[in-house]
């Protein structure tokens, strides 16, 4: 009984240790071998999918509420003295998306929380997709110069400011409202005159639809179903004022 029971506990012994050692790796792997820059989400950067799939593809869809440290990114910039929305109404979005290399990037969004959970959904199945998106960092990386970052063409969302043209507050003021890769989804109209404006105006090259380019957003597009159908409405689709990078809700 007594040599039984060695071989058997030796016999263990062969499949017990390795898997002791190889759990052991893993959690030392996932605690210390990723990237400083996914565990500390520093937006804009590029990662790749290994690293990803390490940390977690949920991990990389997550909101919270706007820290000190967030807030003090944006006071004074895209939340003015005049916002109306309440900082507790908005939320700091991490989500990923592919580049315009075809490669994961971090990315960045302030939105209404009435919003969050849609974003966040939405960001998740273009991602899946493969969907190209330039960049995304918040606006106040550009100065909250709603100008600057579309040209830079940057994907963003909270920014209080007025509609361009118009003493109106835009629904990007309470962050309902964001807007996709908008350097090539320019916002275009014609003022009383029938002068032609285009905003950015380095995208007066696109405002003509029926051109093909990279990044165009149309009624085919992936991007179009998909915020149709979390029940946005697109800037693209509007009667006189067409505004081809704006979902909103």
């Amino acid at each position: 009984c007594i040599m039984l029971f060695n071989q058997i506990k030796r016999l263990c012994g062969i499949f017990i240790v390795p898997f002791i050692i190889h759990s052991a790796h893993a959690a030392n792997f996932n605690n210390q071998a990723l990237p400083e820059v996914i565990k500390t989400w520093q937006a804009g950067v590029v990662v790749n999918e290994r690293d990803v799939l390490a940390y977690g593809l949920q991990r990389c869809f997550t909101m919270s509420t706007i820290t000190d440290a967030i807030f003090a990114r944006i006071n004074g910039k895209s939340y003015k003295n005049y916002s109306k929305v309440p900082r507790s109404d908005l939320r700091y979005l991490k989500v990923l998306h592919f580049n315009a290399d075809g490669q994961p990037q971090l990315g960045e969004l302030i939105c209404h929380y009435s919003i969050a959970h849609d974003l966040l959904d939405i960001f998740k199945t273009l991602y899946k997709a493969h969907y190209r998106i330039e960049r995304m960092v918040l606006i106040d990386h550009y100065g909250a110069n709603d100008e600057l970052s579309m040209t830079a063409n940057n994907t963003s969302c909270f920014n209080c400011r007025y509609i361009a043209g118009t003493h109106k507050l835009s629904n990007h003021s309470s962050g309902r409202a964001i807007d996709i890769n908008p350097l090539y989804n320019p916002y275009v109209w014609h003022d009383a005159r029938g002068k032609l404006h285009v905003s950015p105006a380095k995208g007066k090259c696109y405002a003509n639809r029926q051109h093909r380019f990279k990044y165009k957003i149309d009624v085919n597009d992936f991007c179009y179903k998909t915020f149709i159908k979390h029940g946005f409405k697109w800037g693209g689709g509007w009667k006189h004022r067409k505004d081809y990078q704006h979902f909103e809700k």
